[in-house]
């Protein structure tokens, strides 16, 4: 007679770092959020421990009158006013200002190509910076996926937080003749074929999970 023995071996699960770092920081509640100033409109992203959008009373976004607006968050989100559009050759740059610092990296910045943002089919390009760790990104997004453009990368013209957290960085990127320009305080960081950009559409800000960040106006201008 044969006698057959079973071992249990452990069961092993890997976890990604942005799962890992999604349960260890997970979005704040704010206080005196959920409602925001007039012709602005707000979307959060798909919360990764919950599977739902994130909680919009966690997205405090006010008007600082002619200084631009400001948010603090809980949930990542992008902000746009349905007018704000652009097309063809043209400019857009704003200055940000990362209040404090978060445990992780955390980015901010702009997008473009904004299109359908407020359904499933949504589409856009964004492009963020971290001051704590000196870096940017670029990514597209359609639906509810994300595909990168350039990952997180070095770059000294990105500058980095003080002590207390805080940074001011200016964003721009240029539309001219086929091709994307993206910079960083006055200097290219990175360029690519408009081709591969969504280039054209609604134009706006994305802020991503526990930031709080002054948003200057953003400036719109044809080439």
């Amino acid at each position: 007679m044969v006698s057959t023995r079973f071992v249990l071996l452990p069961i092993v699960v890997v976890l990604s770092a942005a799962t890992l770092s999604a349960q260890a920081d997970p979005d704040r509640t704010v206080a005196g959020g959920g409602s925001f100033p007039t012709g602005w409109r707000v979307r959060t992203d798909v919360n990764r421990r919950t599977g739902q959008p994130g909680d919009l009373a966690s997205v405090k976004f006010t008007n600082m009158g002619p200084g631009g607006m400001h948010t603090t968050v809980g949930p990542a989100a992008i902000y746009w006013r349905d007018a704000d559009t652009a097309s063809g050759n043209y400019h857009v740059v704003t200055t940000l200002t990362q209040m404090q610092n978060t445990p992780h990296r955390e980015g901010f910045g702009i997008f473009i190509g904004g299109r359908s943002l407020g359904d499933s089919a949504q589409t856009y390009t964004y492009f963020l910076v971290s001051p704590l760790s000196g870096q940017f990104t670029i990514r597209r997004r359609t639906g509810a996926t994300t595909a990168v453009v350039i990952d997180w990368t070095d770059n000294a013209s990105v500058v980095k937080a003080d002590s207390a957290g805080k940074a001011n960085n200016e964003l721009s990127l240029a539309v001219r003749g086929g091709r994307v320009s993206f910079l960083v305080n006055g200097k290219e960081v990175y360029s690519a074929d408009a081709a591969g950009i969504d280039v054209r559409g609604v134009v706006g800000y994305r802020v991503n999970h526990n930031l709080d960040v002054h948003l200057g106006p953003l400036g719109i201008h044809k080439l």
